[in-house]
């Protein structure tokens, strides 16, 4: 039996923080925004009967080009957040399902490549406009402030391969 849906207003979603030897993570200016905080780690949704690893390695190609990379760690339980209303009539504007935000597993990376492996535009629409390597206790001053609280968690549960 499965367990019962906590959040069904909330969209599955993965995370990812990849972190570099030096215990630094990655970080992506968001390129559909113009202005303010447009930083974040790689996210994005799980395809239906997608197994939540695979979604966040998917999500990491995908947003980024990079596939070298171990597993660290993950994240137990949904974090959620829901998105400011001006999101929510963006997205049923466009046509989108009216979420009323996101739920999330974080999955914690070390990256083995090189940093010339970082691709933006590898599949196609860049999600990100522009990356660089950041103190993972910075990230939550940087991203979107209705991430903040999220941040802060999964800053909290990956501390220990930060620098």
């Amino acid at each position: 039996m499965s367990e019962p849906d906590l959040h069904p207003e909330h969209r599955p979603n993965v995370g990812v923080v990849l972190f570099n030897p030096a215990g630094l993570t990655w970080i992506g200016r968001r390129a559909d925004m113009h202005s303010g905080r447009r930083w974040q780690w790689p996210q994005g949704g799980v395809d239906p009967g997608e197994d939540l690893e695979t979604a966040a390695r998917r999500e990491l190609a995908e947003e980024t080009g990079v596939r070298s990379v171990e597993y660290l760690a993950r994240t137990e339980g949904w974090i959620t957040y829901d998105f400011p209303p001006a999101v929510i009539a963006r997205d049923k504007a466009m046509g989108r399902p009216g979420w009323r935000g996101q739920k999330q597993i974080w999955f914690a990376y070390r990256f083995t490549g090189e940093d010339s492996e970082v691709d933006l535009n590898a599949f196609g629409h860049p999600e990100f406009d522009a990356w660089r390597w950041e103190r993972l206790d910075r990230v939550a001053d940087i991203a979107a402030p209705f991430k903040r609280e999220v941040y802060e968690r999964v800053a909290a549960a990956f501390r220990v391969f930060g620098a």
